[in-house]
């Protein structure tokens, strides 16, 4: 069996274990690395770049070498190595996860439990749920849905296709970094910013792919593109911004606006503004629903890349 095969194999037994069973209540392995990721910034911090860069080098770099030595070792057997490339893909990948604290914060919203809402929201991103009222949650949830579509799934398989469990394990590594120590605030401005450059760099392949295949999946392929050509240079994150953009002209809504984090509220440019509209309840279930297709066609769309790429030698006999 050859390289491309197992590949396609076990990572195709990796999205299907994550959309049968989701993430493990404990002991998930994104969790531990979340963990040696803290231990080494506590003996690693100073406000500084470098030191940034050595904790980055550090934490990502140990994550692609320890995937590198697993497959080196189960590389004599076609069943062990698909086996570890279903293990990384369902590991790092979180697409039933995302959809089920989605649909959790939806199902609070339908029923007029706005503080319940509130209260689930942080599952899913830092926004402070005590300055939203119903129909900013549900924005929320959708531009969250959008933008962890491609860091969660699609990413992911993008990296996998191309550098296999080192690349998953890499990918996953660099962004849980930018999501721990990525952010402007005063202790990890310096020290954060070759984490949120290096997520910067890893997610550009996988965010764009990601506003393709929502515009292809979507109920209005015309509106996503435009939407994305329109506004996606406008919003602040170079990643985010064709991700969110291309969601929102696909199901027909307005995202962007103001929001607040942590106390710093900011004004971000609104996507789909001249031919959306504000976001309900019901789109919450509509994004989820695009999502797990964009997934699926993701993991197409990647094997394929990859069997094309290296071609009848990549493939075996």
């Amino acid at each position: 069996m050859g390289a491309d095969r197992r590949y396609a194999y076990g990572a195709a037994a990796g999205l299907l274990g994550d959309l049968l069973l989701g993430d493990p209540r404990r002991g998930h392995p994104v969790a531990a690395f979340g963990r040696a990721a803290a231990a080494a910034e506590g003996a690693l911090w100073h406000d500084h770049r470098g030191w940034g860069a050595l904790h980055t080098t550090v934490c990502a770099g140990g994550a692609v070498a320890l995937g590198a030595l697993a497959s080196r070792a189960v590389r004599p057997s076609p069943a062990a190595s698909a086996a570890l490339t279903a293990a990384a893909v369902w590991a790092v990948v979180g697409g039933t996860s995302l959809a089920r604290e989605a649909q959790a914060v939806g199902r609070a919203l339908a029923a007029g439990d706005v503080e319940a809402a509130r209260a689930r929201l942080p599952h899913l991103c830092g926004r402070d749920p005590q300055a939203l009222d119903a129909d900013g949650i549900a924005r929320a949830v959708v531009e969250s849905v959008a933008e962890n579509t491609s860091d969660a799934v699609v990413g992911a398989l993008v990296w996998g296709a191309a550098a296999g469990v080192p690349g998953l394990l890499g990918f996953r590594a660099v962004n849980t970094l930018d999501a721990m120590v990525g952010h402007r605030s005063p202790r990890y401005r310096r020290f954060g910013w070759a984490a949120a450059r290096l997520d910067d760099v890893a997610g550009w392949p996988g965010a764009r792919l990601t506003a393709v295949l929502a515009a292809a999946a979507g109920p209005d392929p015309l509106g996503a593109v435009r939407a994305w050509r329109a506004d996606a240079r406008r919003h602040p994150s170079p990643n985010a911004g064709p991700v969110e953009a291309s969601f929102a002209g696909a199901l027909g809504v307005r995202l962007g606006g103001t929001l607040s984090y942590g106390g710093r509220v900011e004004h971000r440019p609104v996507l789909n503004g001249a031919a959306g509209r504000a976001v309900r309840v019901p789109d919450i279930d509509r994004a989820v629903r695009l999502s797990r297709r964009v997934g699926l066609l993701a993991l197409g769309t990647t094997l394929a890349a990859r069997l094309l790429v290296n071609g009848p030698k990549g493939r075996g006999k």
